[in-house]
């Protein structure tokens, strides 16, 4: 049914932010359009790229074709 089974996004986690924070990336967001759990686990990922060295790797979010 999917080309590679582990790209199915399965995983939780849960994060706790006050409410500075929550205004925050609500506001961001909304103001890039897109649902707040997508940015986060977008900024989580660009983060993590940046801290293990992997900023010009291809993204880990590309599906193969």
């Amino acid at each position: 049914m999917y080309p590679d089974p582990k790209r199915i996004r399965t995983n939780r986690y849960t994060i706790r932010l006050d409410d500075y924070e929550d205004g925050l990336v609500n506001a961001m967001a909304t103001y890039q359009g897109e649902q707040l759990s997508t940015l986060l686990r977008e900024l989580a990922l660009r983060e993590a790229r940046q801290v293990l060295g992997l900023v010009h790797e291809p993204s880990l979010d590309q599906r193969v074709a």
